[in-house]
């Protein structure tokens, strides 16, 4: 390799960076992944079987913590890339994670750390054994700092590897290792440790993932010597702020029809301006227009940041709103996902997982099916549908295309949804086990497995999709912050999950402790309804939506942006 791929002490006074950091990077992102696989994926079951937590509380809490890990990235984000960068970052956060672990191993080891089991042993029966404050103060605080430490890891460790070389291809081939590494981390901690929680101990489970969490900061640690270490450029988000506040301030400003009455920067140039259509948003205009004292005589500098701000930064601002109401109509799309996953472990274990007379499978397991559907159907789709698709139509597949068959199928898994639970319910009547919580019946738990195919297959359309939209719009001053925005989306889909799992149980009667005497494939039809209601929603953004870094051309020129009042 060339460029940054040669490298050499940091004595030397030349340059870091390269691939020679790849295996420190990755194996440091594979061992947290497994540590957080490892408590998260089975977080409902641990909290069921050693907390004596009620089956849909447990879900909630487990939305809840999934919302923390999926906001908490983009924290660290606009953490990294305004004060202290992504090595520092990550380093903390991997730190933070493994104190989590800790607590969390301490409380399947230590007896006075978690409540006693029910009387009649069951550990799927739903008593109410009174729990000590302490108990519920270390096992929030593990799992808080848990959260805090796989948020402060799993972007910023992207960025920071990304930024180790120099050419875009080596950029494109490092984040396909990264996928890769990330997918097949999570189906081994998802499996493997899952299955050891599952039926050897709790404490070997989660003291594994402590293990591999304490190797994942070590490969990053050994790996500092030779890495490119970001500097903090202060967060993109001042700039907007400083947008809307310009804005206000001048509210009662007439703007002018002259280009030259608003301010460009300090040069001048309006070279690089992304020109937008007509009548978008023109009273934003204002936050450029140049008033007396806004703008250095001498040189041109900008002498009121809070008063005046460039065209550029105004561009950015209406770049984010005009693709707000697509990014909107994604966050249902990850609600019904969140719903699902929780649903369907609940579901699994009143179901028979057995393989064979003496294997079962974990239930915490049973969400893998997702990430090995996902990974196989990423393959395909960039191997084979992708050329095909262009072959047929001469060009490629959009974002917003594939975002659209992403909702589609995510619509069809909620439908397969209901009707499987429909038929379980079927036979949970048939053997009068609708009033006997916890009560395995007699199906197959590979039932589950089509719907969460069908999940998977569209995460591998709607998820790139994502990325792809955001990157490519998403004006450059925050480009490193576009793909953080689909966490974002996983984060409030997340909460909102949890929200409407509360409607439901006080509105209704879907959704008792006892599934089995419950009616989950209702809540699987209203899925199925709104998600529709969604898809609409979705067409009509994506029909008024132009996309502003591809067809140059159809929009207007500045100065007719900038012309006109509000």
């Amino acid at each position: 390799m060339d460029g940054r791929s040669e490298f050499h002490t940091p004595n030397s006074g030349s340059k870091r960076g390269g691939w020679i950091t790849f295996p420190f990077i990755a194996g440091a992102f594979v061992g947290l992944t497994l540590a957080s696989g490892g408590w998260q994926a089975n977080l409902i079951v641990y909290l069921i079987q050693e907390f004596n937590v009620k089956s849909i509380n447990a879900a909630q809490i487990s939305n809840i913590v999934n919302g923390c890990i999926n906001l908490f990235p983009v924290v660290g984000a606009i953490i990294a890339d305004s004060f202290f960068g992504s090595f520092f970052v990550a380093s903390i956060s991997a730190c933070i994670s493994l104190l989590g672990i800790i607590l969390l191993a301490l409380t399947a080891t230590l007896d006075s750390l978690r409540p006693q089991k029910c009387e009649n042993g069951s550990s799927f029966s739903f008593c109410s054994t009174p729990t000590s404050k302490v108990q519920y103060t270390v096992l929030y605080t593990g799992l808080a700092l848990a959260c805090i430490g796989v948020g402060g890891t799993r972007f910023t460790l992207a960025t920071m590897g990304a930024n180790q070389y120099d050419k875009p291809k080596d950029q494109g081939i490092f984040f396909n290792w990264y996928f890769f590494a990330f997918y097949t981390a999570s189906a081994i901690s998802n499996t493997a440790i899952v299955y050891i929680e599952d039926n050897v101990s709790w404490r070997l489970g989660f003291g594994l993932s402590a293990i591999t969490n304490f190797i994942g900061l070590a490969f990053l640690l050994l790996g500092n010597r030779f890495y490119t270490h970001d500097e903090p450029q202060g967060s993109p988000f001042t700039g907007l702020v400083q947008v809307i506040v310009a804005t206000i301030r001048k509210r009662k400003v007439r703007l002018s029809s002259k280009i030259e009455d608003y301010y460009y920067g300090k040069d001048g140039s309006i070279t690089e301006i992304v020109t937008t259509p007509k009548k978008s948003f023109r009273f934003l205009n204002r936050a450029a227009f140049k008033t007396e004292g806004d703008v250095h005589e001498s040189d041109g500098s900008i002498a009121k940041p809070w008063r005046i701000c460039t065209m550029q930064q105004v561009q950015a601002l209406k770049t984010l709103m005009r693709i707000f109401p697509l990014w909107s109509s994604s966050i249902f799309l990850g609600t019904t996902i969140g719903i699902q996953a929780s649903l369907t472990v609940l579901q699994a274990l009143l179901m028979d997982r057995h393989i064979g007379p003496h294997f079962q499978i974990p239930a915490g397991s049973i969400l893998v099916v997702v990430l090995i559907s996902t990974s196989i159907s990423l393959t395909i789709i960039d191997r084979f549908l992708c050329p095909m698709w262009q072959k047929l139509t001469h060009s490629s597949p959009t974002p917003l295309q594939r975002i659209g068959l992403g909702h589609v199928l995510n619509i069809l898994s909620m439908a397969m949804s209901a009707l499987m639970e429909w038929k379980r319910l079927q036979i949970t009547q048939a053997h009068n086990l609708q009033d006997r919580p916890g009560s395995i019946v007699p199906m197959s738990a590979l039932w589950l497995f089509p719907q969460l195919a069908l999940v998977g297959i569209g995460e591998a359309f709607h998820f790139p999709g994502q990325v792809a939209l955001y990157y490519q719009e998403f004006p450059k001053s925050l480009k490193t912050t576009s793909t953080a925005m689909i966490s974002l989306i996983v984060a409030i889909s997340f909460y909102l999950s949890t929200a409407l799992i509360d409607l439901v149980r006080r509105v209704t009667g879907w959704l008792p402790d006892n599934l089995n005497g419950g009616r989950v494939d209702n809540v699987y039809w209203a899925l199925v309804v709104v998600g529709v209601l969604n898809f609409g929603y979705y067409l009509l953004c994506s029909c008024l939506y132009k996309y502003q870094n591809v067809e140059k051309g159809e929009d207007d020129t500045i100065g007719e942006d900038a012309r006109g009042g509000s």
